[in-house]
């Protein structure tokens, strides 16, 4: 989950990338995205994009929101939409959440902090889980199975593990997970992928190590996926919001690529990483002309004109909620 604060001197243009989980993003201050991809434009203040949607670029100026990953194990009932009907659509949350949309956003602009944000998203995500119905065990299983092998765990042996046979395995999983499940590997391999990239990993090197035919199989894959480069796919500013690229230990750790691709944005721009647990610092840093220093310190009370908060921890969820919630199994 991330929080963005973006106020600039004029609108700002993302590529949204696609990653194995549901994307939910909720703006607070009453300015919509603009959104153009292959299902038309979209102008809301809200959105809910499938596990296999198109790359589509966002336009948004002096925004305040926050970013939700949900894992495919929990996303239907948090929604209220099948992803099998969701599939790769990029929707209103305001469509599936009617009303309900309209006052979340309200409760959030008059929050005033972060954490704040963040445990009314979990109240209000917990709230509809527990509602809802869970995929069945055997899916679960596969999905967490295809995540945890980056993409390149065989399909005929998930069935096989499970007692299943490959065709009960294919419906099963697309009509819960949204994706059949060679899609959802080829996705989950991907993300893996374009992270390491993220992280400096020559391309020739990523496809070796990712189950990869050769390096134009690998570039193959990131134009699918993102209709570019893995060079120009590792810049962009859509990843830099993302910890698993750069996990953090004890601080922030951020990538050139990272402070390179957030300086598209805004060259006054902020990174945080919320830490739950002794005390709830904020370890942040300040992106200037140089490759910053990470540094230690309160929550800034004169927030920068880019700013963007993560939290992996929701310490105001329940356990079982925290363990649905995580995009990565």
């Amino acid at each position: 989950m991330a929080g963005f604060r973006i106020h600039g001197v004029g609108p700002i243009d993302l590529r949204a990338i696609p990653h194995p989980a549901v994307t939910v993003a909720v703006e607070f201050a009453g300015r919509p995205f603009d959104i153009h991809g292959a299902g038309g434009p979209l102008r809301s203040q809200s959105l809910a994009a499938g596990l296999a949607f198109s790359p589509f670029q966002v336009r948004a100026e002096s925004i305040e929101c926050v970013q939700i990953r949900l894992s495919p194990l929990a996303a239907h009932p948090m929604l209220g939409l099948s992803l099998a009907e969701l599939r790769g659509s990029v929707i209103a949350l305001d469509d599936l959440w009617g009303r309900d949309a309209l006052r979340l956003r309200e409760r959030l602009h008059h929050a005033r902090t972060w954490p704040e944000r963040f445990a009314l998203i979990g109240t209000e995500l917990m709230t509809r889980l527990q509602a809802g119905q869970v995929v069945d065990t055997e899916v679960a299983w596969a999905w967490r199975q295809i995540v945890a092998s980056h993409g390149r765990a065989r399909v005929s042996d998930l069935a096989a593990q499970t007692g299943w046979s490959r065709q009960r395995m294919w419906s099963r999983f697309g009509s819960q997970i949204g994706l059949p499940p060679k899609h959802a590997a080829m996705l989950v391999r991907f993300d893996h992928a374009v992270h390491r990239l993220v992280e400096g990993h020559t391309p020739a090197q990523v496809a070796a190590d990712g189950g990869y035919a050769d390096q134009s199989h690998l570039h193959h894959d990131v134009r699918v996926f993102t209709g570019t480069t893995p060079a120009a796919a590792a810049n962009e500013p859509w990843l830099a919001a993302d910890d698993t690229a750069w996990p953090v230990h004890g601080g922030v750790a951020v990538s050139p690529r990272a402070v390179r691709a957030l300086k598209t944005l805004d060259t006054r721009a902020v990174v945080s990483e919320t830490v739950v647990g002794e005390g709830s610092h904020v370890a942040g840093m300040r992106i200037g002309d140089q490759f910053p220093r990470c540094r230690h310190s309160p929550a800034p009370t004169a927030r920068p004109p880019t700013e963007v908060t993560t939290e992996s921890l929701y310490p105001a969820i329940a356990p079982h909620l925290l363990r649905t919630l995580r995009s990565i199994e």
